[in-house]
């Protein structure tokens, strides 16, 4: 039975660490995404042109 409280202090121990070491990373910035931004530069034309041609949608929709 003493093994069973041995285990699981054990277990706790651990867990409180690992989450110790969770948020300490994410505060750091550890998970911070810093890919994204370099590539959205590239798509920016497809975006515009999209938004160009739902705008001329919209503005011939309340032409007519």
């Amino acid at each position: 039975m003493s093994v069973i409280y041995l285990l699981i202090s054990i277990s706790i121990v651990l867990a409180v660490a690992f989450l110790y070491a969770f948020i300490r990373a994410v505060r750091s910035g550890q998970f911070d995404d810093d890919y994204t931004p370099s590539v959205r530069i590239l798509f920016d034309d497809e975006l515009i042109k999209e938004n160009n041609k739902n705008q001329i949608q919209i503005t011939e929709e309340k032409q007519v």
